[in-house]
């Protein structure tokens, strides 16, 4: 499988592929044009995740810190229970990320 490929031409709501899984880990290729988290929604996940972008941009965000901003390339670990949302993703392209869950 390629990461660039299968993909769709335009998105009404963000597209997760489970990419692999094996008990304790989980890898995802996260597809997004301009969806963003919920008002006032955060995620608050029992395992940790290691982000990265692929391709576009994005804009995370952790509870009562600065935003995030994240381009091809900018990858972070978001330990468990550590409250984000994406606050921004590209509405004029796709943004692809990588996630990584694990642990917790």
């Amino acid at each position: 499988m390629n990461l660039f490929e299968e993909l769709p031409v335009h998105l009404t709501e963000e597209l997760v592929t489970v990419l692999a899984r094996h008990p304790g880990c989980r890898i995802e290729r996260i597809v997004s044009q301009g969806q963003i988290s919920p008002e006032d929604f955060w995620y608050d996940q029992n395992e940790h995740e290691w982000v990265i972008v692929l391709r576009g941009e994005g804009v995370l965000r952790f509870e009562h810190e600065e935003a995030l901003s994240m381009k091809p390339g900018d990858h972070c670990l978001i330990p468990a229970h550590r409250r984000h949302r994406v606050e921004w993703t590209s509405p004029h392209e796709l943004t692809i990320w990588l996630a990584v869950f694990f642990g917790g």
